[in-house]
């Protein structure tokens, strides 16, 4: 059975191309796909990944409020009793990264990953076969211990 991947966009950035593009590749991979839509809440991401039984939820962060809205995102998750992984694509700084890896982020996908980069990087956080996070680039987020 695939891997089911639920992506959503956090909070009002409206920009919507890029997790389009996202979601197919992802769906061409062989994952399931489920795409929550525009304008959503850490609390209805949280609560439809719980509903859906999905194995990694992915936040596109185009507003520069990731450092907000991420963390949030997985607080309620683990609020609700999940250890479902986070991963964020968009636009981040590099000095972002660390806090983000502390608040639970599993992974960062910045513009310029390539599709292989992308499907690379979910396999690796879902411990598939193949999969690769030190090959997102530009950014790899730093070994927390």
């Amino acid at each position: 059975m695939a891997h089911r991947i639920l992506i959503a966009k956090v909070g009002l950035d409206g920009h919507d191309r890029g997790i389009k593009v996202v979601a197919r590749i992802l769906r061409d991979a062989g994952y399931e796909v489920i795409y929550t839509g525009l304008f959503q809440t850490p609390e209805t991401v949280a609560a439809a990944a719980i509903d859906e039984d999905v194995d990694a939820i992915g936040l596109s962060m185009l507003s520069g409020a990731h450092m907000t809205l991420a963390p949030l995102v997985v607080e309620e998750i683990r609020r609700r009793g999940s250890d479902i992984p986070v991963i964020v694509g968009g636009i981040v700084p590099d000095f972002d990264l660390e806090p983000l890896a502390r608040a639970g982020i599993a992974a960062v996908l910045t513009p310029g990953a390539t599709a292989d980069e992308i499907v690379s990087a979910v396999a690796a956080v879902l411990h598939e076969e193949g999969g690769q996070v030190s090959q997102v680039t530009p950014k790899a987020l730093p070994k927390i211990t």
